[in-house]
């Protein structure tokens, strides 16, 4: 699927804490025509550059609030939802971040709606750049 529809281009950049690189994030749209609880996400498979990242390191954050792919598991609670239309972020630690240039992202997104039999995959792609 073309990134310009999906990947907000201002939301690709390095991420800090106490100014240190703790690892780089993404926007991204949720690729489904409902607005979904995120205890249905089953995993988001990122490579950037020919690099995959491992799911223990990857972040989600939805309506201000921040969760490791475990924790998303269990929020039922309708405070946290992922609207179809609306940017999530991803943040992907690892301690060098992303070079400034150009980078080509293939993320994946997979759920797991209740009521259909099979897990849905959908990959997203792009070039970006880090400032």
């Amino acid at each position: 699927m073309a990134g310009r529809q999906i990947y907000n281009p201002n939301g690709f950049k390095n991420e800090e804490k106490d100014g240190k690189i703790i690892g780089f994030s993404f926007e991204f749209k949720l690729q489904y025509y409902r607005g979904i609880t995120p205890s249905i996400i089953r995993d988001f498979k990122i490579n950037v550059d020919g690099i995959d990242y491992e799911r223990e390191k990857i972040l989600f954050s939805v309506n201000g609030e921040t969760f490791t792919m475990e924790e998303i598991r269990t929020l039922v609670d309708s405070d946290y939802r992922w609207e179809f239309g609306e940017f999530a972020k991803i943040t992907v630690l690892n301690d060098a971040g992303l070079s400034k240039g150009k980078h080509h992202i293939k993320a994946i997104q997979i759920y797991a709606p209740s009521y259909m039999p099979f897990i849905q995959e959908v990959p997203c792609e792009t070039d970006f750049e880090i400032n």
